[in-house]
């Protein structure tokens, strides 16, 4: 019986992919064909999608994007026979799904299942070397994951990039009858979604991580603080929570070693400064979501007044490979201290927008145009936004840079989570700097004077210079503020507002009506 897949994706589902397995499933019917139909995640071909998926002697063959109208004219080609001389002409034919260029070029570790297994069976998360990360910890010391964690290089893939080995120690050497793990998995970034993936179509990676994190500390309870947006995700998550209980990888005695393992969902409340992990914590003790003064570090004054792992879902699901293959497999991937990989989320104005899971070093021109394809309008990008709202907008002098947290940083700018949005020249760049103070302003929790008082009056300042009032002044005036908010702001909502900015302002003065002098001034 041949095997079908469909992916049960968000954004595959968001395409028609419901649509179009019911009209493979009717269809066979019809023709008194027998399939077996797996929901699988999204590869992050996202142009492609649905991406229907047929399996084969020679591996799975791809079709896409398929609409349920494509239906019968798949099962006419003879698509259950996908290497046929027939399939193989029919348009939507793609060939091998693993020697597709896209995926074929990339290093699949955190991702090396999604779109390859069914979410929810555990039975295939074990089959495709579910965990023997958890296998392996649950021989080790605490004291002895802590440092396969710190020996791999992994950093925090929330966009903070601290060492993740490092948070982890502090808070197993912090002595407290209970401590807590939390997953910052409130993704609010604009043109970022491998947090979601993550949770939708490999949840178990994300729940083993996790378990990990609980054993090497000594906590005991973890909880997931979801982005309320993530109905699929929720859904999800909560099976495969009950899975996991039920076969002993969660909860008491985990697989008979002794060690003990709750995790919940909780949902979070639906604004963007509860990423920021001690408003997070705020939200998850059911108060107010406003940032904390630091110190005392969640590491030693986390959820309700004990130690607390903060970390990001694609730091947590990174976890299980580097216990199962080890510390220096992970740390053979990368460049200087940016270790492993990087979930990088193409979004704008892209012909092939989705996920790409490389090794730190691919700069920005060979994403754009090796797997991004070039603007979706045919003509010249401009500028892409890296890291988010708050990540600085980069010229095409600097499309060649290394992703690499370190020369980021030589250019003033950031790699956040990795998502990269793309914008071609008819992008005004003035607009998109007034946009980076108004989202401030709309989100800032307003603890702190610099970013509550700072955004809005950094909204006056742009629509002055919009409107050519005394242009020089204003931008004094503009860089004065930048410079009040980068430094007396509480959290990085404030304090890196002024990247995109600023970094708009210097590479594209001519949008603010400026010569580069002017802007300099």
């Amino acid at each position: 019986m041949v095997k079908i897949y469909v992916p049960i994706d968000s954004t595959a589902l968001s395409l028609g992919a419901e649509r179009t397995a019911k009209k493979i499933i009717q269809e066979a019917q019809a023709r008194g064909l027998e399939i077996t139909l797996v929901r699988n995640g999204s590869r992050g071909l996202f142009w492609l999608e649905p991406l229907v998926e047929v399996e084969s002697a020679q591996g799975r063959v791809a079709f896409g994007p398929v609409s349920p109208a494509d239906v019968a004219g798949l099962f006419d080609a003879g698509f259950t026979q996908p290497l046929a001389g027939q399939a193989k002409a029919h348009p939507l034919y793609l060939g091998l799904t693993e020697e597709l260029a896209w995926l074929k070029k990339q290093q699949r570790l955190t991702f090396a299942r999604v779109g390859v297994t069914d979410p929810l069976s555990l039975e295939d998360y074990l089959a495709h070397d579910g965990y023997q990360g958890l296998k392996n910890a649950l021989t080790m010391s605490g004291a002895d994951i802590v440092k396969a964690v710190t020996d791999s290089g992994l950093r925090g893939r929330g966009g903070a990039a601290f060492p993740t080995g490092i948070k982890w120690n502090t808070v197993l050497n912090a002595p407290a009858e209970q401590k807590y793990v939390v997953c910052n998995a409130d993704e609010g970034d604009s043109g970022t979604y491998s947090d979601r993936m993550i949770m939708e179509d490999d949840p178990f990676v994300l729940i083993e991580g996790m378990t990990i994190a609980g054993i090497a500390v000594g906590a005991t309870q973890g909880y997931i603080y979801l982005r309320s947006e993530y109905p699929h995700a929720l859904k999800t998550l909560n099976e495969a929570i009950r899975k996991a209980n039920l076969a002993g990888y969660l909860g008491e005695n985990i697989q008979g070693s002794g060690r003990t393992f709750h995790l919940e969902v909780r949902r979070a409340a639906g604004a963007y400064v509860c990423g920021e992990e001690t408003s997070l914590l705020e939200s998850l003790e059911g108060k107010r979501g406003l940032v904390r003064f630091k110190p005392p570090l969640p590491a030693i004054e986390g959820l309700f007044g004990k130690p607390t792992i903060v970390n990001n879902v694609i730091s947590l699901a990174t976890v299980p490979i580097i216990l199962d293959k080890g510390a220096q497999y992970y740390a053979d991937y990368g460049m200087g201290r940016s270790r492993g990989t990087l979930p990088i989320q193409l979004a704008g104005n892209l012909k092939h927008t989705g996920l790409v899971e490389l090794a730190f070093g691919a700069t920005l021109r060979e994403l754009l145009y090796n797997y991004g394809g070039g603007s979706a309008t045919g003509r010249p990008i401009r500028a892409v936004q890296v890291g988010g709202p708050l990540g600085a907008y980069l010229p095409e002098s600097q499309f060649d840079t290394p992703l690499d947290y370190e020369e980021f940083g030589k250019i003033w700018a950031v790699l956040g989570h990795g998502g990269i949005v793309a914008f071609d020249d008819s992008v005004d760049m003035a607009k998109m700097a007034r946009y980076a103070f108004e989202f401030c302003a709309e989100e800032s929790c307003g603890k702190c004077t610099p970013c509550r008082i700072g955004s809005t009056r950094g909204v006056e300042v742009m629509d002055k210079i919009m409107l050519g009032n005394n242009r020089a002044k204003q931008v004094h005036l503009l860089r004065d503020l930048s410079e009040t908010m980068l430094n007396g702001s509480l959290c990085a909502l404030g304090g890196m507002t002024p990247y995109p900015v600023l970094s708009a302002l210097n590479h594209f003065p001519e949008d603010f009506g400026l010569s580069g002098k002017e802007a300099a001034a």
